[in-house]
């Protein structure tokens, strides 16, 4: 039985989400606030601009390349690096050079990253961010970048400050464009799969009360909403031993399908339960579960009783996205031929320079750069289409699903892709 290759971005997402700062942001549009601290100055058009001449594009970012968070940063890095270069090499975009500013190395940590930030905008001029990294990092500046109104494509995490269904000002994140899953527009693909898949008319729901589990919630709640599905939900304490409690209440209801809204430290726990009570429901849970050590966690278990499937958002098996990995490894160094973290840098680069490219020929602006990216989907390289249009801040739109599989000798392989990518629209079409 085949391994399906790991295909999730751990990163902070398995850790507690920080919380925002909250500095006031009062920009609209592509324009950036007005305040003295801002960095960019107008064009004869009003529209704001900065790290753009006839024969470069500065962009850049902050990254963890050492400490505990070194074996995702650096490989995330030599993605974008490879990325650019070979759109360098290639005599640029309009005849602009890439030139990616990496500023330093954070550690991972919030106040590390917010001086980058700093740096980055209002010191080196840079005229995008690209593929900012990490939850901590991420969640302490997110509303810094709404305020400078900077456009800032990917983000290394999916936490809920990146989701916006509608936004028309800075405020809201019209400039912020995550690439990456954000949880609530995966609890909501939950819930496709669930009632378009298993047809399931009944779903509970057992999230875990950190901002992953009830970002998970949230979206899969409102989609429920939207299609007339049935709910039972029940919170449990992220890391807890014991969910009894809420797993006896699911198996009450009679719930056709359940979603396990929670990351590694309590979605085993949670799957245990759920066998040893004899729920036997098949069963949901988010990417970031999709690992070897989660499957050998839950394998034994579960057997026989019932199975436990996981999205994901990169694919490197189809087709044309193996014509994608040939491509990619001509430029990648070998060592991360096969490393997931630098496909997600080649990943975020490759959605910075697709805005770019729509401008060839026109002015560069910021604003004009965000309507470039919001005026028709972008395909991922390595996944499904994204949408920016209106304002669409969702992040991955398009998920497949794998389950955990065990070997006739009781030896776990881990996850096997059982369905292509698909968005919430066609699950339920």
């Amino acid at each position: 039985m085949k391994k399906l290759l790991s295909i999730m971005l751990v990163l902070a997402l398995a850790l507690p989400l920080a919380a925002c700062g909250s500095p006031a942001a009062t920009s609209t549009g592509g324009a950036v606030a007005s305040n003295p601290s801002s960095p960019s100055t107008p064009d004869a058009s009003g529209s704001y601009v900065q790290g753009v001449t006839d024969t470069q594009v500065i962009i850049g970012n902050s990254a963890a390349t050492s400490g505990a968070y070194a074996a995702v940063g650096v490989p995330f890095l030599a993605g974008i690096e490879a990325y650019l270069k070979m759109v360098n090499d290639q005599g640029g975009i309009d005849g602009r050079e890439i030139v990616f500013n990496h500023i330093t190395d954070d550690e991972f940590d919030p106040a590390k990253g917010k001086a980058a930030l700093a740096n980055l905008v209002e010191d080196e001029k840079a005229f995008a961010i690209v593929g900012h990294f990490g939850t901590p990092v991420v969640a302490a500046t997110v509303d810094d970048l709404k305020e400078y109104g900077i456009p800032a494509v990917y983000f290394a995490t999916g936490i809920g400050q990146l989701y916006a269904e509608k936004a028309t000002t800075n405020a809201e994140g019209y400039n912020i464009f995550p690439v990456q899953p954000i949880y609530v527009t995966e609890g909501s693909i939950m819930v496709a799969y669930a009632a378009g898949k298993f047809e399931a008319s009944k779903v509970g729901i057992i999230y875990t009360n950190d901002d992953a589990g009830m970002d998970l919630y949230r979206g899969a709640t409102a989609q429920a909403e939207k299609i007339g599905l049935e709910v039972v939900a029940e919170q449990v304490t992220a890391g807890s031993a014991d969910v009894s409690a809420a797993v006896t209440s699911i198996k009450n209801a009679d719930v056709d399908f359940i979603i396990v809204a929670s990351i590694q430290g309590t979605m085993p726990t949670i799957v245990k339960e759920l066998a040893a009570q004899s729920v036997n429901k098949d069963c949901i849970t988010t990417y970031v579960n999709v690992s070897s050590a989660m499957s050998e966690a839950v394998a034994n278990e579960i057997q026989g009783k019932f199975d436990v499937y996981g999205l994901g958002w990169v694919d490197t098996e189809s087709p044309d996205t193996k014509v994608t990995l040939e491509l990619y490894q001509q430029w990648i160094s070998e060592e991360y031929a096969m490393n997931a973290y630098a496909q997600t840098g080649w990943i975020s680069a490759h959605f910075f320079c697709e805005g770019l490219r729509r401008l060839e020929g026109k002015e560069v602006t910021w604003e004009s750069y965000m309507a470039a990216l919001e005026e028709a989907p972008i395909q991922n390289p390595f996944g499904g289409i994204i949408d920016f249009a209106g304002g669409q801040r969702l992040g991955t739109q398009e998920m497949n699903l794998s389950k955990v599989v065990v070997a006739s000798d009781a030896q776990v392989t881990g996850w096997e892709l059982v369905s292509p990518l698909a968005s919430i629209d066609s699950l339920l079409a």
